[in-house]
């Protein structure tokens, strides 16, 4: 019997709700037969949207796509806070108003005015109920228990945040859509609740879905029906090359591809290169060899991730 090949790529899964990112990796990981999948990005369970996986070798890439700038459509609904933050946690901080009171206010709204003072760089606390780690654990854990820990604020960059124009939307009277390009870590709950508060009437995240994730977005996205229905994800493979698209390249030799892989450095005077920084290192096919790293003292890009 032939040895299977193991897949090597990057797969855009279209996250349906109710499922964690981890239940679609692991639904992944059964139809290619294979563990070595992660996934970047998280969503959690009421979401929906763009999850990047990373299959076999790409795993080693997981640095160059996790940073990358994200893009969400949301339903903010006004009138209370919930604990976790979404339409999945118990109601606290009710405004006690109708949904008509509710409309009223919103329809008085100078939005403009409003999403103006959330653009740019923005202090946010992280949400109790997040995968963020503190003293090693995760915080939705110590939310489950009923524990609450003082957290920090961290900085996140809001680059665009706009009223969606939805009849739907617009028929949800106490609600509104919202779309939001933002660095990654920004928490879109967080920052439903915080104009919520800015406008003195409470709201929660009620929907969310992510439409984008550095490059990649709904459209070459694939849903886990499709994959297991062909039992097969491999089709749906992007390039493992497209994780590190945006680093400069440095083509080698092919006598350079073996000294690379044994981790040697090679000569460059390229002056696309910056001290300190990554670079692709391809074969005269542009698959990908190595990522490494460019040290200006010596001219040369020494193997950091070895791939082939």
């Amino acid at each position: 019997m032939a040895e299977q090949v193991q897949p090597h790529g990057i797969l855009i899964v279209d996250k349906p709700e109710g499922l964690t990112s981890h239940d679609v990796v692991d639904r992944v990981r059964r139809v290619l037969k294979t563990k070595r999948v992660g996934h970047t990005g998280t969503l959690d369970p009421f979401a929906t949207g763009v999850l990047v996986l990373l299959i076999g070798k790409a795993t080693r890439l997981a640095q160059f796509v996790d940073k990358d700038e994200k893009e969400y459509e949301a339903l903010v609904r006004f009138g209370f806070e919930t604990d976790s933050g979404d339409r999945t946690g118990a109601r606290i901080a009710d405004s006690k108003l109708t949904d008509e009171e509710i409309a009223k206010r919103l329809k008085s709204v100078d939005w403009a005015r409003v999403f103006g003072a959330f653009r740019g760089e923005i202090e946010q606390v992280p949400p109790m109920y997040s995968a963020k780690k503190i003293e090693g654990k995760k915080l939705y854990e110590l939310a489950r228990a009923g524990k609450v820990l003082e957290r920090k604020p961290v900085v996140v960059t809001i680059k665009e945040l706009d009223l969606m124009d939805n009849d739907a939307i617009r028929s949800l009277h106490s609600s509104i859509g919202i779309r939001i390009v933002c660095s990654a870590g920004t928490y879109i709950r967080t920052l439903a609740e915080d104009i919520g508060r800015y406008i003195g009437i409470g709201a929660h995240l009620q929907e969310l879905r992510r439409t984008r994730s550095g490059k990649f977005d709904l459209k070459q996205s694939v849903t886990l029906d499709l994959i297991e229905s062909a039992n097969d994800a491999a089709p749906y493979l992007k390039p493992i090359t497209q994780a590190v698209a945006h680093l400069p390249k440095l083509t080698l030799s092919a006598e350079r591809v073996e000294k690379t892989v044994n981790g040697l450095p090679t000569s460059s005077n390229s002056n696309e290169f910056s001290d300190g920084k990554y670079v692709q290192m391809v074969d005269s096919n542009d698959q990908l060899i190595a990522v490494g790293v460019f040290q200006e003292q010596h001219s040369q890009v020494k193997p950091a991730i070895v791939i082939a």
